[in-house]
């Protein structure tokens, strides 16, 4: 996954902005984003704090790694369940 030239609190910051009244437009257009980028952080930042997305940065971060885990055990799960038919 690409890494995102802004980071959390810089993103939150961007959102307080437009909370504030300043025009999606016009934000867009100072940082150099297009709208629908602003509209996916606002759906998925909005109305955090900096501390609340760090941690949810990290439980997405576990959540992946446990994820991969699942995966592994079944294929491993698999080839045993074919390693004993053929026996």
């Amino acid at each position: 996954m690409r890494k995102s030239r802004y980071s959390e609190a810089q993103i939150i910051e961007i959102l307080k902005q437009a909370e504030a009244g300043m025009t999606v437009a016009a934000l867009c257009r100072e940082h150099g984003m297009s709208d629908a980028t602003f509209y996916k952080w606002r759906s998925k930042y909005g109305g955090l704090e900096v501390s609340e997305a760090v941690r949810l940065r990290g439980l997405e971060e576990e959540n992946l790694r446990l994820k991969r885990l699942v995966v592994e055990l079944a294929l491993d799960n698999q080839v045993l369940k074919e390693v004993l038919e053929k026996n």
